[in-house]
């Protein structure tokens, strides 16, 4: 019986790595996830209201000892976000001095739409640099989100994660994928068991 639930946990920590994980961008030197309102990077096809509050989360994994610097970038001149709560400001470095080899970190921002840019897209960008030395260094950009600023207010509580399109495959893809893994990882677990039990 333990056996079993060995399996069992063992392959629902599988699946939620491979949550975590699932398409990670990486180089030599480390690997970098985000999501969108829990949505996998990069999100297309959204939109935000003015003062509609969104949520960004970063997973960061260092495959060297060294130096890790994180930063969510506005590429725009004007800044269209505020930030409610998180680790830094819009541009600004999260600097990680003399980590380990496997050092892992995540982190959450919540933002909204100033109002300072409107009827556009604003996108929202993660840059990670993983640094050996002062010259031996890799590094990771991708946009998490490109969402449209619509010039509406947000009347909200609560993100209302809008679409333009809703039946756009990008997010139905990524909010459906991890249920189901889990759901089939624990599907092959439990026939893997009832197998065994016939056998004996």
């Amino acid at each position: 019986m333990k056996k079993y639930l060995y399996l069992i946990v063992l392959s629902f920590v599988f699946c939620l790595n491979q949550n975590v994980l699932a398409d990670p961008v990486e180089n030599d030197f480390g690997i970098v996830n985000a999501w969108y309102n829990g949505q996998e990077a990069t999100v297309k096809n959204v939109s935000l209201k003015i003062g509609e509050p969104i949520e960004i989360t970063v997973f960061v994994y260092s495959k060297i000892a060294g130096n890790v610097y994180v930063k969510l970038i506005n590429p725009l001149v004007t800044i269209p976000y505020d930030i409610i709560s998180g680790p830094t400001e819009l541009d600004k470095t999260i600097d990680n001095y003399d980590v380990k080899s496997g050092w892992t970190m995540n982190y959450t921002w919540i933002i909204k739409p100033n109002g300072e840019w409107t009827n556009g897209n604003a996108p929202i960008n993660i840059f990670v640099q993983f640094s050996k030395d002062y010259d031996e260094y890799e590094h990771v950009q991708f946009t998490i989100a490109n969402p449209i600023i619509l010039d509406e207010q947000y009347s909200g509580s609560n993100p209302s994660h809008t679409t333009i399109d809703p039946s756009s495959t990008d997010q139905s893809q990524s909010n459906s994928s991890p249920s189901f893994g889990i759901i089939a990882a624990l599907l092959s677990v439990a026939l893997v068991v009832m197998w065994r039990e016939k056998k004996i």
